[in-house]
């Protein structure tokens, strides 16, 4: 029987040779990070003796490496520690419960309670919903931040959020409601988040402060936590920074 001569080109060889031994190319994983800004106003601090009533701004920013709109993690719990020095009077300004946000919106239930306000950038799939929101006083131990998103519908739900004291300050434990989470089988990925607090805070002497540390710095930490669906687990960004005082 004749033999036949089963010819492989080189190129071929050297092909299979290199895919024998070259290293598979990793997916990047999917990272977020948090930046922002603080402003207290006045910086100069009160004492216990004499509390001193401030102004708040906060800019929050959440990046995502990949393409706009794909593959985001959905915020699902953020966590703010304020620091030693700061005094929250919740308890003692007009407040609204969970049950009333429920029912009607803040003008309409407790307009009284209504201690700020701002807007942020949020993604539904590729497009932007726009999210509004409105700061409300709960109480000594309650906050919430009542939220509406334009897109992929109208959507409107009050973020919880507990304060207790911690290290001779106070953290703040937002939790997102799965209603503002997805909207119509749409996640809704968190970019960035403004918020100011308003003159009637100020009046009420709603958040005040009572020294300031050898430091000259208020020091402060934000921790996101994302959708228990994406990996890795919470929390998955940490920010930290301070805010001059006097």
């Amino acid at each position: 029987m004749r033999k036949r001569n089963l010819a492989i080109p080189t190129a071929a060889i050297a092909a299979l040779s290199f895919a024998a031994v070259a290293p598979a190319v990793a997916q990047s994983p999917i990272t977020t990070d948090i930046s922002g800004t603080a402003k207290v106003s006045p910086s100069k601090a009160g004492t216990k003796k004499k509390p001193k009533t401030v102004g708040l701004n906060v800019n929050m920013k959440w990046t995502t490496n990949g393409p706009d709109g794909e593959n985001k993690p959905v915020v699902d719990k953020v966590v703010i520690d304020f620091p030693k020095g700061s005094l929250y009077n919740g308890g003692k300004v007009a407040k609204c419960s969970a049950t009333q946000l429920q029912r009607k919106t803040p003008q309409q239930a407790c307009p009284k309670a209504i201690m700020g306000g701002g807007s942020g950038s949020a993604w539904a799939d590729t497009a932007e919903a726009g999210p509004k929101f409105v700061l409300v006083n709960g109480g000594a131990k309650d906050v919430f931040l009542y939220t509406t998103l334009q897109n992929p519908a109208t959507v409107s739900a009050a973020v919880p959020g507990k304060v207790v004291k911690r290290n001779g300050g106070y953290r703040l434990t937002l939790t997102v409601p799965q209603s503002l989470k997805e909207v119509g089988g749409t996640p809704i990925s968190l970019r960035s988040v403004k918020v100011t607090t308003n003159a009637a805070a100020k009046k009420a002497g709603w958040l005040q402060t009572t020294s300031c540390p050898k430091s000259k710095k208020w020091d402060f930490q934000v921790q996101s936590f994302q959708d228990s669906s994406f990996e890795p687990a919470t929390p998955v960004a940490t920010f930290s920074s301070s805010v001059k005082c006097s």
